[in-house]
């Protein structure tokens, strides 16, 4: 029994803090997908509060963690570690069941699991925490009070500071599609394999007064002039998997033409600058950027603005004198939160082909980068 009880209590403090760390590496990425929940929810309201319930979470996660495998508290912390489970559990069980939702989020993008796979996983968990929430009172902690509590303590800070650098200075692990190394164009393909999407023409018909639903090749056999028409739709019976890494990455000029392939497909370098929304007319980041951008100028290198807020942008860059030297797109929110985590993020592609990124903390670094870049005719 003793070797029952100390097994599930590794694997669960070992999964709990390894799922943390994985999602520490990127919290803005689980904010979105809280995002999303809240969106199909229709409580849009917590958006703004996502970010600090993503840190919270993760943080819990770690130190809930650490705490199982010190056996610390485990009346508190099993009291805790079922009510978090339950709640994961009925997530994924709502995101599998519904199919409203997709993936979870339960790794972050560097361990993608569909809805089913986490949801699966959360049983098992669930099975596990009640076994050692039945056993908690025989769990004896296996340091000292005082080693526990610096533990749980250097665990918190650990985790928070962790955070903190990752919301700054970019994920140390990029698992996104926009990493260094990825061409953009071939991740806006189809995977190669993939199964498409399996649908059917909906056909919708009014008749005394109520709504009719059937297939295209399958008209009732009363039909006739009685029936009057509504719409039409494409109804899914079969979900696939024929979906790109990059979705919805649209580079639009100011008149509203999609340039997007003539810009990838360019050859040579040029750097983006992606930037979601403008939240400061001096950002401590410009000085820096300035000088970057100069030496792109002098080496013919094209700077682009890739933003969500064109109007809002433009008047920036024009404020700032540069509206001659860069060219501002508008591009989709969304694929802008994926590209680039920190508000702005600077790309530095070749063709199509990412070579590197910075956030706004380190804009410094990206000269010596372009610096070292060959002149462009």
């Amino acid at each position: 029994m003793k070797i029952l009880v100390s097994v599930c209590r590794f694997l669960v403090g070992v999964l709990f803090i390894f799922s943390g760390l994985v999602k520490a590496n990127d919290p803005l990425g689980l904010s979105y997908k809280m995002q999303e929940f809240f969106e199909v929810w229709n409580f849009h309201w917590l958006d703004h509060f996502t970010l600090a319930f993503s840190i919270l979470m993760i943080v819990f996660e770690i130190v809930a963690g650490v705490a199982i495998l010190l056996g610390w508290r485990m009346r508190l912390f099993s009291w805790l570690l079922l009510v978090l489970i339950i709640f994961f559990t009925f997530l994924t069980g709502y995101a599998y069941l519904s199919g409203k939702v997709r993936e979870c989020g339960c790794f972050g993008d560097c361990i993608p699991l569909t809805a089913g796979q986490s949801f699966m996983k959360d049983l098992v968990l669930l099975v596990l925490i009640v076994f050692l929430f039945m056993v908690r009172d025989s769990i004896r902690p296996i340091l000292p009070k005082t080693g526990s509590v610096a533990v749980l303590v250097l665990a918190t800070v650990v985790s928070f500071a962790f955070q903190w650098y990752v919301l700054i200075h970019l994920p140390t692990v990029d698992c996104l599609p926009y990493r260094a190394g990825n061409n953009i164009l071939e991740k806006m393909k189809t995977p190669p394999g993939a199964i498409p999407d399996s649908t059917v023409i909906t056909m919708v018909y009014e008749k005394n007064g109520k709504k009719v639903e059937f297939g295209a090749s399958q008209f009732p056999a009363d039909f006739d002039d009685s029936y009057h028409f509504v719409s039409r739709y494409d109804k899914l019976v079969r979900k696939g998997n024929a979906e790109p890494a990059i979705k919805d990455f649209n580079l639009i000029t100011g008149a509203g033409t999609d340039t997007t392939q003539a810009v990838l497909e360019a050859k040579g370098f040029k750097l983006f600058l992606f930037e979601k929304e403008v939240l400061d007319e001096h950002p401590d980041w410009n000085k820096a950027f300035s000088v970057v951008m100069t030496m792109a100028r002098l080496k013919h290198i094209p700077v682009f603005f890739v933003t969500g807020e064109y109007d809002r942008l433009s008047a920036w860059v024009e404020q700032q004198g540069i509206a001659a030297y860069v060219t501002l797109l508008k591009c989709d929110a969304t694929a802008i939160k994926t590209a680039a985590r920190a508000n702005p993020t600077l790309f530095l592609v070749k063709g199509a082909t990412i070579l590197n990124k910075w956030s706004y903390a380190d804009f410094d670094r990206a000269l010596p980068a372009v610096n070292e870049l060959p002149e462009q005719q």
